[in-house]
């Protein structure tokens, strides 16, 4: 008799957990899930604010959107017309997004479970998609946007961490693969919900990303069975309804860890994020964009960017996956500390570029393509994988809050963005970027000081005790 009749179970279960690029099947279900919620996201992101400062907030339109009037009267927003107030809403709406997913978390941990969470977060934003092809329900759908997101993003990412056992280091490379759908979301919505909406009817666009919500609705239903066992409050069986686990000292260390994780995190992914923003700006000031006689957009920067950087998605994972057949596989905090090295390196290229091109003239591209291929691996290397680092951590009783709370880094660095990238008009801009270098370097410090003092405690931990 072989090892595998002795044990057809075991058997069955090692299939199962590989059947999907060598990870479980139920990552393919989340990644494909996830790609068609980002393509539904990015598209009408891509449209959000043309929409309003082109078309819904001009006279004979704007007159018509439901409670408008009382909105306008919030500090923030009085006395904005037209394109200022559809900033300031595209604004609030951007920081809603990052903000709710701890109200998901906690409603995922205290009351329903993950998997109905994201239904229903899934169904609430496919609900605010369709809610904008009527002009009237306006901000209603935007509401809808922003509690569906909150209900869907953290709890989705949770789940992909609770494929995998504390001490499997596939985990990141399982975060690399569901950043891969992301990206594939990113770069094909704008190309079909941003030519639909522009070319055809604005209502045309949102609708077709209502629709690429409901097709991920289908294939995160059609996973169900593949995905990780709930343990919310709103799946505990009669025998396991015994009140939660408390905290030991370890949980509340690797919470104390996390939550100190945060405003790094934030400074971390601000050399990445200001590439929409004051970057943009640059290159169309200074870019030679020129080819054959033609002048490229300069949203081709962006396309560039997130063509290059699921690319190296790709690379860094399947590195690491060779990698680790030969050599142990570096940590998370390890890879993050490679990660920030490189990110340094992509802001030194742009500071390179600015500091050797004489005033008047064009910047050639290798100064941007080097640091798109710099930046592209520093990405690879943290943002997937503080994710992942996160889902380890997470104590089980809190996971999807803590996972909610990851996103406060990205509301934190899109706010930090959006500051700095003021002082893009009064700095030199070599010293721009060299401060974008410094909060790089400031990040992987503290990624190798978390290194050197609590990764033995935290991330071996599992190992220590089965030991």
């Amino acid at each position: 008799m072989t090892t595998a009749e002795a044990t057809p179970s075991l058997t069955i279960a090692d299939h199962a957990d590989r059947a999907f690029l060598g990870h479980p099947k139920g990552l393919g279900y989340l990644a494909f899930t996830e790609a068609w919620e980002r393509f539904s996201y990015y598209g009408m992101q891509t449209l959000l604010v043309l929409y309003m400062a082109k078309y819904l907030l001009l006279p004979g339109h704007v007159e018509g959107v439901w409670m408008l009037d009382a909105f306008r009267q919030l500090p923030l927003y009085s006395g904005l017309d037209g394109q200022p107030l559809a900033s300031a809403i595209f604004g609030t709406y951007a920081a809603c997004v990052y903000l709710t997913p701890i109200l998901g978390g906690m409603l995922a941990d205290r009351v329903l479970g993950k998997r109905r969470t994201v239904l229903l977060g899934a169904v609430t934003m496919a609900l605010g998609h369709f809610l904008m092809a009527f002009e009237a329900s306006f901000l209603f759908a935007l509401l809808c946007m922003v509690l569906g997101s909150g209900m869907f993003k953290g709890n989705i990412a949770s789940q992909v961490g609770g494929l995998y056992k504390p001490d499997d280091l596939r985990r990141a490379d399982a975060f690399q693969i569901f950043y891969l759908g992301i990206n594939a979301g990113v770069i094909v919505s704008p190309l079909i919900v941003g030519t639909l909406g522009e070319k055809v009817g604005w209502h045309w666009g949102f609708g077709a990303a209502g629709v690429g919500m409901l097709i991920g609705l289908a294939i995160y239903i059609a996973g169900q069975k593949y995905l990780p066992p709930e343990e919310g409050a709103g799946h505990r069986s009669a025998a396991q309804a015994a009140p939660r686990v408390a905290f030991t000292r370890q949980d509340w260390l690797a919470l104390i860890a996390v939550l100190l994780l945060i405003p790094v995190m934030a400074i971390a992914i601000v050399p990445n994020n200001q590439i929409f923003n004051a970057y943009l700006i640059w290159g169309d000031e200074r870019f030679d964009l020129v080819f054959f006689g033609t002048r490229l957009p300069t949203s081709f920067l962006v396309t560039l960017d997130a063509v290059v950087s699921v690319s190296f998605l790709a690379i860094v994972a399947l590195f690491y996956r060779w990698y680790g057949r030969r050599w142990q596989e570096p940590d998370e905090l390890t890879k993050m500390i490679i990660g920030s090295l490189f990110s340094i390196g992509g802001m030194l290229c742009l500071a390179t570029a600015a500091a050797t091109t004489p005033a008047g003239d064009k910047i050639g591209l290798f100064w941007p393509m080097m640091f798109e291929l710099l930046n592209s691996i520093g990405f690879s290397h943290l943002l997937p994988v503080s994710l992942a680092l996160f889902a380890r951590l997470a104590p089980k009783q809190v996971n999807a809050t803590v996972i909610g709370l990851y996103y406060l880094a990205f509301f934190g660095g899109n706010a930090l963005v959006g500051k700095v990238g003021g002082l893009y008009q009064t700095m030199p801009t070599p010293a721009f970027w060299l401060l974008h270098a410094g909060f790089a370097a400031t990040a992987g410090v503290v990624f190798l000081l978390f290194k050197l003092l609590l990764a033995k405690r935290l991330l071996h931990a599992p190992l220590t005790v089965d030991a």
